[in-house]
């Protein structure tokens, strides 16, 4: 009996794990200077690597230990993403993204978009710009930071999961805490969730299911950040964000910030 219980609660826990569509944690990069070998006539690697400034790549994504959820034992690293007056693609905007490298179905269906997001003490976000996060090109559901048109006053330290470009939830952005995201994204009924937690905590659904105009052709989720540009308020002063514990799911949700081997 004990044989049994055993094997059944394994087959539980697997099962329990989802299926990992896309795998973005950077484990298989040695180095971000890896991102270089993507290029259209070479797609290779887990993202694509062209919204981005002038610079080396070093100037604007870096890979440690240091940077990933300590909670996600199974990222071997987490990803430094900076932003600053260099990092301009095709525009005036800031903006250093990665886009998955993929044929995997992460458009279709129900799917779970699983990162962790966090600020640092140093090379501070600014509170008086629009950064769009995490976004997909037609922006049904995004994260958003900073004081964003419209709003009163001048600047907002809150991060927001938006739908459509309406806030549904907002928390503080403190310094050095770790914010665990899942979109839940349901692509066949257009509705969409939002899940979230702290730390190494147990993912929580927080809101919706809201109604989304879902479009995405796989290949237009942008994992980064896009600061608009304000007029007298563009400092030169560079940004850090940092993610972790990227990839794309089917089947059950994996609420465990400890993401699946």
């Amino acid at each position: 009996m004990y044989g049994k219980a055993a094997i059944l609660n394994t087959l539980i826990s697997v099962v329990s794990a989802g299926t990992i569509l896309w795998d973005g944690r950077f484990n298989d990069l040695t180095a971000s200077s890896d991102l270089n070998k993507w290029s259209w006539a070479n797609q290779v690697g887990p993202y694509q690597y062209y919204i981005h400034g002038s610079g080396p790549v070093t100037s604007y994504v870096n890979l440690s230990p240091s940077y990933k959820n300590p909670g996600d034992t199974n990222s071997k690293q987490g990803a430094k993403i900076t932003i600053d007056s260099t990092a301009k693609w095709n525009s005036d905007m800031w903006r250093t993204e990665l886009i998955p490298q993929t044929k995997a179905p992460i458009n279709s269906g129900t799917v779970y978009y699983h990162f962790s997001i966090k600020r640092g003490s140093a090379n501070v976000p600014s509170a008086t710009n629009e950064h769009q996060i995490a976004f997909f090109e037609s922006h049904f559901t995004e994260l958003k930071y900073g004081w964003i048109s419209g709003e009163q006053g001048t600047s907002n330290t809150n991060l927001q999961w938006m739908v459509g470009g309406q806030s549904k939830w907002k928390v503080e952005l403190t310094a050095d805490e770790w914010h665990n995201v899942v979109y839940e994204i349901n692509f066949s009924s257009q509705q969409v969730s939002f899940w979230h937690s702290t730390g190494n905590n147990t993912l929580v659904k927080t809101a919706g299911p809201f109604s989304a105009s879902t479009s995405s052709n796989g290949a237009d989720w942008h994992l980064g950040v896009l600061r608009l540009p304000r007029p007298g308020n563009d400092g030169t002063g560079a940004e850090d964000w940092y993610f972790s514990g990227v990839y794309v799911e089917s089947g059950l949700l994996t609420t465990s910030i400890d993401s699946p081997k």
